[in-house]
C-alpha cells in the first residue's frame, strides 16, 4: 500500500490511498433542503428519524435528513438502494475526470465533492450544503474515515454523524448494516432489485465456500503496491477478507507492523511469502499490474508468473449489487488456480 500516508494515521494507515466557517448558519439550517440532491425516495417519508450506528451512538432528528454528505463509497452503497446524497468526500473523480472505482454508479456530476483525496475536506463548501447528516466508515473505533484529524472537531460539529464499521466486522454484517441505514433513510431494500442482488450474493458466497473446500491448498496473498514498498495485509483486519476466511479461503498471514494491519516489504523482499493467487489493491492511488512490471521482483512471484493475479476491491461498496461480483471473481480465481507456490 502507498507509503505516502501521514504518520498520525495509526490504524488509518491501512487504507489512506496515495491518496469552521459557517458553523452557526449550518446548524440553524438543520432540516432545510432544496430540490437538488437529497435522499431520493426518502423524500416521500416524513416524521422523526432515528438510527443507532456502530459506535453505539443513537442519532435522532426531527425529520428525515435530506441534506446528506457521505464518504464516497458509502454514498455509492446508499445510491444502490435509491438514497441520494448532496455531497461526498473521498476518492470520487480521477485525474482524467472519470468516476473513481470507489464511486460505483454514482453520477459524480450531481454531487458536490468537498474532498477528493486523503486530507482534503473543504469545510466552507461542506457548511454551504447545510448538512443534516454526515455518514462515513470506521476502520478504528470512533474514527470517521476520510475526515482529516486536524479539522475533525470543526467538521463533526456541523451536523450529526453516523459511522459504520469497515473493520472488526465481516462483509455480510457490513452489508446488513448499510441496508438497515438505507432503509431508515427511505431506501428500497425489499424490492425485486435488492432481492435479486442479495440472492446473487448468497449464491456467490456458496460458490466461494465450495471453491475453497475443493482446493484447500490454494493460498492467497492480499497485496498492495507503492513505489517503494509492497504491503501484505492481515486478512482478519478487513471486513471482506475476514468474511472470505469464514468461508474457508486460505490466506498468507504476514507479520504486521505495530498498527496490526499489514507488513511492509521492500521490493527486494517482495517474494518473502509464497502465494498461489495475489489479490491486488485496485484503488487508483496504488500501483496496478501494468506499472508493477517495472519491478523485477514482481515478475518473479509465482502467482504473477502463473497469471494468477486479480484485483482486490479493497474498500467495497457495501450493497449486495456491488459485493456479489467480488465473491464471484474470487471463487473463479480459486476454481481455475494451479498450485504454484
Amino acid at each position: 500500500m502507498p507509503n505516502a500516508r501521514p504518520s498520525h494515521l495509526t490504524r488509518r494507515g491501512l487504507l489512506a490511498a496515495g491518496g469552521a466557517l459557517g458553523i452557526g448558519a449550518a446548524l440553524a439550517a438543520c432540516g432545510k433542503s432544496d430540490d437538488k440532491g437529497g435522499s431520493g425516495k426518502a423524500a416521500e417519508k416524513s416524521g422523526p428519524w432515528k438510527f443507532r450506528d456502530d459506535r453505539g451512538t443513537t442519532v435522532e432528528l426531527k425529520s428525515l435528513p435530506k441534506n446528506i454528505v457521505a464518504f464516497t463509497g458509502t454514498a455509492a452503497a446508499l445510491h444502490d438502494y435509491g438514497v441520494e446524497v448532496k455531497g461526498v468526500f473521498g476518492p470520487t473523480r480521477t485525474k482524467d475526470g472519470k468516476p473513481d472505482v470507489q464511486a460505483g454508479d454514482l453520477d459524480i456530476s450531481r454531487v458536490k465533492i468537498v474532498g477528493n483525496v486523503y486530507g482534503e475536506f473543504n469545510i466552507e463548501q461542506y457548511a454551504a450544503l447545510s448538512p443534516e447528516l454526515l455518514i462515513t466508515n470506521m476502520w478504528a473505533k470512533d474514527d470517521p474515515w476520510y475526515v482529516p484529524p486536524q479539522s475533525k472537531d470543526k467538521i463533526m460539529k456541523l451536523a450529526p454523524s453516523v459511522l459504520l464499521w469497515a473493520a472488526e466486522t465481516t462483509m455480510a454484517k457490513a452489508l446488513q448494516r448499510h441496508a438497515e441505514l438505507a432503509e431508515s433513510l427511505g431506501g428500497d431494500v425489499r424490492g425485486k432489485k435488492t432481492a435479486d442482488a442479495k440472492a446473487r450474493f448468497e449464491k456467490a458466497a456458496a460458490r466461494l465456500r465450495s471453491a475453497a473446500k475443493a482446493k484447500p491448498d490454494i493460498k492467497i496473498l492480499i497485496g498492495s503496491g507503492s513505489q517503494d514498498l509492497f504491503y501484505v495485509s492481515v486478512p482478519k483486519t478487513s471486513a471482506d477478507t475476514l468474511y472470505f476466511q469464514e468461508l474457508g479461503v486460505k490466506f498468507v498471514e504476514p507479520k504486521p507492523n505495530a498498527q496490526g494491519f499489514f507488513e511492509e516489504l521492500s521490493w527486494e523482499n517482495a517474494g518473502k511469502y509464497g502465494a498461489d493467487i495475489i489479490i491486488l489493491d485496485n484503488r487508483t492511488g496504488t500501483l496496478q499490474p501494468d506499472s508493477l512490471t517495472k519491478k523485477p521482483t514482481w515478475g518473479k512471484l509465482p502467482a504473477v508468473k502463473a497469471g494468477q493475479v486479480i484485483p482486490r476491491v479493497t474498500e467495497p461498496i457495501y450493497s449486495y449489487d456491488k459485493c456479489a461480483p467480488i465473491l464471484e471473481d474470487l471463487a473463479k480465481a480459486i476454481e481455475t488456480a494451479k498450485k504454484v507456490a
